[in-house]
């Protein structure tokens, strides 16, 4: 059975510079910095989709190929050095879970000039989250 989680809507800011660049309070070596150093692995979906979002803030291409579902990854990503990330909203988010084998998170990433609002699939690969692609809601 999906379960679909709305939450309000919550706008967080990169540029905050209390907690994470992905919106939560915990400092980011001890939010999405772990995941990108390479010592955990991101244990729900939206945990991954978060750190993903960190990683464009932060510029980590390898973070975003590692990422990566391999049957849908890129061979190379190019990160655009003048893009600034202004915030996160999670919109939604269905199943995910540590009990679920796929997971989809929706939300808003803002940037300096609009914003991007995508709906993101996930699934396992070896008992990891990995992106596999995503839609953009009309």
């Amino acid at each position: 059975m999906a379960r679909r989680t709305a939450r309000p809507l919550q706008r967080t800011s990169a540029a905050a510079g209390a907690g994470c660049p992905c919106g939560l309070p915990a400092a980011y070596e001890a939010c999405c910095g772990r995941f990108h150093a390479g010592g955990d692995a991101a244990p729900t979906a939206e945990a991954l989709m978060r750190s993903r979002y960190c990683a464009f803030v932060k510029g980590d291409a390898g973070y975003l190929l590692r990422t990566w579902h391999p049957r849908t990854r890129p061979e190379r990503l190019e990160l655009d050095p003048g893009m600034r990330w202004t915030g996160l909203e999670i919109l939604a988010t269905v199943d995910g879970s540590t009990f679920h084998p796929r997971g989809v998170v929706e939300f808003r990433a803002s940037y300096r000039g609009g914003a991007l609002h995508e709906r993101s699939s996930f699934e396992r690969v070896d008992g990891a989250w990995v992106y596999v692609d995503g839609e953009f809601p009309g």
